[in-house]
């Protein structure tokens, strides 16, 4: 197996930039095949769902049966093994515990100046519907990270949707954690239809306000042709990562943290950057050598990445290092320093940063605390992880006294007059003359 390795200092400016940017799907490519299904969706409802079910997920469920009953919840959580449902109560708690310290004050109001008093107030959404993705495994983890802050938030309707297995059942551990969170409108649809049905609503399924969570290119691209009929949340598409290490840094550490993205599939990206020669030589030697141990699955998706969207980078240095990080502004970046907490207020675009050795990937995706839905393909530069924010909104509010009227009224006026806006005008004269 041959391992991509790049140096920064022989690289240009272009260079840098096709190393930054992802592989995997093009949305372009996809939404020619994804905008008939949303169609059929939107003009057959139920019986369009209850097709393309059967066509990509092989269950033919009668529309009755897309919401799981409480007794499948139920039966889900009984069929566990109990130390898998002691980890995820444990998760839960941590997640739950992080969010909440996210909730804001549900009202707040200022004095802007004497007499002008403005405020907001934060709301939860009416409803929402969560994407819980199944296609390269199950995702019990991805069911608290977008569960745990919307039921924290206060959404008063949170839909789940889950693809099936050919039997028409979901994920048993995902069914689990949604009923450890409080939740039960649960629907055993996936893919492109379930995401549709969410949008557009059926007669099984009553549409939401947004739609939050991770999913194929066939998802993303549902979202993106759907965005103009409500809010479809965060980019969340193909893992990726990247793995800033030096020189007092194990090497066999950084590898294993480096193959912890490139796992989850073919399309993800998985840099190991460093400013040590010496650790890039020995990350070249360990990762083909620890990729053979991988099951077979996870070691092609590992093959795949590490000679596509991944490798072994070389950096002049820990500012060169960090330059390319905040160009490539990953989903994950995990610091590998003598002292990363020092290097943090540097890093100014990565959807979350794990500081330490003792700080794997691993434990943030399921156990810290902290969302593991986080913003790829560069939107770390904009966006931010899934949190309670996303499941409320903020109305504003004004109030005016009449002394303060008098006094801000005036020079307003000269603004409506100048762009021209009589009836704004007419309306402060009007009561600057009763008063």
């Amino acid at each position: 197996m041959k391992v991509n390795y790049f140096e920064l200092a022989g690289m240009e400016s272009r260079e840098r930039e096709r190393l930054c940017r992802r592989g995997g799907v093009n949305l372009r490519d996809l939404i020619g095949q994804v905008e008939p299904i949303i169609e059929e969706v939107r003009h057959r409802g139920d019986d369009a769902v209850r097709e393309f079910t059967r066509k990509f997920d092989g269950a033919d469920l009668e529309p009755s049966a897309f919401r799981v009953s409480q007794e499948d919840i139920d039966r889900a959580g009984s069929s566990l093994p109990a130390d898998l449902l002691e980890a995820m109560q444990v998760s839960i708690a941590n997640i739950r515990t992080f969010h909440e310290r996210q909730l804001e004050p549900p009202i707040w109001e200022i004095e802007v100046s004497p007499g002008i008093f403005a405020g907001e107030k934060v709301i939860p959404l009416e409803s929402a519907g969560l994407y819980i993705p199944r296609g390269k495994g199950s995702f019990p983890s991805m069911m608290m990270m977008a569960g745990v802050p919307a039921k924290v938030a206060g959404v008063r309707r949170i839909a789940v949707v889950t693809p099936p297995d050919v039997n028409g059942r979901a994920d048993p551990a995902t069914l689990a954690a949604a009923s450890m969170i409080g939740l039960d409108e649960i629907y055993a649809i996936g893919g492109v239809q379930a995401v549709a049905a969410l949008a557009l609503g059926t007669n099984a399924i009553q549409r939401v306000d947004k739609i939050v969570g991770p999913g194929s290119g066939y998802v993303l691209a549902a979202k993106q042709l759907l965005s103009t009929e409500l809010d479809t949340g965060l980019p969340a598409g193909p893992s990726e990562a990247i793995v800033l290490a030096d020189s007092s840094a194990d090497p066999l550490t950084a590898v294993t943290d480096l193959l912890i993205e490139a796992e989850h599939g073919p399309d993800s990206a998985a840099y190991l950057v460093t400013t040590d020669r010496s650790m890039a030589s020995k990350a070249l030697e360990i990762i083909p050598r620890l990729v053979r141990t991988l099951p077979a699955e996870r070691r092609s998706f590992c093959e795949t990445v590490l000679q596509s969207n991944g490798g072994v980078v070389l950096a002049d240095g820990i500012a060169d290092a960090l330059a390319f990080i905040n160009q490539f502004a990953p989903e994950h970046l995990q610091i590998l320093t003598e002292n990363p907490l020092e290097l943090l207020e540097q890093v100014k675009f990565a959807g979350e940063v794990l500081l330490g050795p003792y700080t794997p990937g691993t434990l943030a995706n399921y156990s810290i605390g902290p969302n593991a839905i986080l913003p790829t393909s560069g939107f770390a530069r904009t966006a931010s992880a899934l949190s309670v924010r996303d499941f409320t909104r903020r109305m504003s509010f004004s109030r005016v006294t009449e002394s303060g009227f008098r006094d801000l009224a005036p020079k307003t006026l000269v603004l409506a007059r100048y762009e021209g806006f009589a009836a704004h005008a007419a309306a402060l004269v009007h009561r600057l003359e009763k008063s």
